[in-house]
């Protein structure tokens, strides 16, 4: 094979890594993209308990900012706007990665403008090695960066079974015992673990309701009512890159089918509880255009199985705080 050859298929290699370097991996529809958002106050970086509902755990958080003062978990002040804002911008590595792309498609057009070719120097052999060492490089780093975001961003769909029963909810229990369907889970003793009530558990599956319905309807008031600063910026963030694309993530029919408490407690002025929840929904991807369906079946009911995390101020209402996949 002659080196003319050699190197104008190393130019068509180099044009795909480029490609795949510029392209974004392309997020999971519904709230939370399907990956792992948030926080759990100060255990963030702890998994929750495993549950019936979710015996596998949870994965850990892939997007989340550094956990505020717990006597002020949600407060709406610039600092914790900030974070919010930057827990919500893209991550050190995909930009790294489309920099390297853009430098190495960037190279390439100086060599053409130069007259010396796309990858000049590709004519002797110590280019044409030198070249490939550069294309191994780069693959290597794109196929380490492919499996660490699918790793940890593969979501877990889950089995049929039956709803919780509500007659579990008439009288409080500790957190670490059953109560109606949120129960059953493997919850640690906390050093201040708090119990929760009926009325607790009405609001943990009214919620799962309602910031379905407010992301699918794109109602940003709506999420920042029912979320906390850092969950609103990582949905806004989502709806942002839809936008974008041009296209439009709805939701419907979601219902609860199973949920277990996995663990609540109290820290400075906030309570915190976490739920793993076992729901269906309806969903899919639409041009903004055309109403076309670009990704996903509005005929097919999905199972979704996720930790969700609520916080609650000192006499306030239950707000969404984090998102987990279930591993």
């Amino acid at each position: 094979m002659s080196l003319i050859s050699l190197a104008r298929r190393g130019r068509a290699v180099a044009l795909v890594v480029g490609a795949l370097m510029l392209v974004p991996l392309v997020a999971e529809a519904r709230p939370g993209g399907g990956r792992s958002s948030g926080g759990r106050g100060s255990f963030t970086n702890s998994a929750p308990p495993a549950t019936n509902t979710t015996p596998g755990g949870a994965q850990p958080f892939q997007r989340t900012a550094p956990p505020s003062s717990p006597a002020s978990p949600s407060m709406a002040g610039p600092s914790a706007g900030a974070a919010a804002a930057q827990a919500a911008r893209p991550s050190f590595a995909r930009n790294m990665m489309m920099g390297i792309g853009a430098g190495l498609l960037g190279a390439g057009l100086f060599g053409l403008l130069s007259g010396s070719g796309f990858f000049g120097g590709l004519a002797s052999l110590a280019g044409m090695l030198g070249f490939l060492l550069q294309i191994a490089l780069v693959a290597g780093i794109i196929m380490l960066a492919i499996r660490f975001f699918r790793r940890r961003s593969e979501p877990q769909l889950a089995g049929a079974g039956a709803p919780y029963a509500r007659q579990g909810y008439d009288a409080p229990q500790p957190a670490a015992a059953r109560m109606g369907g949120f129960g059953g889970g493997a919850a640690a003793a906390q050093p201040q673990p708090i119990e929760l009530t009926g009325e607790d558990f009405n609001s943990f599956e009214r919620l799962l309701g309602e910031i379905n319905t407010a992301y699918s309807n794109e109602d940003e008031a709506g999420l920042r009512q029912r979320t906390t600063p850092e969950m609103f910026g990582y949905f806004d963030e989502d709806l942002t890159a839809n936008a974008r694309r041009g296209v439009a993530d709805r939701v419907s029919d979601v219902k609860l089918l199973q949920g277990d408490l996995s663990q609540a407690w109290h820290e400075g002025d906030a309570d915190y509880a976490t739920v793993a929840m076992r729901f269906s929904l309806v969903n899919a991807l639409y041009d903004r255009k055309s109403g076309q369906v670009v990704e996903g079946n509005p005929a097919q009911t999905q199972e979704v199985k996720e930790y969700w995390t609520f916080l609650r101020e000192r006499g306030g209402a239950w707000k969404l705080s984090g998102i987990q996949q279930a591993a």
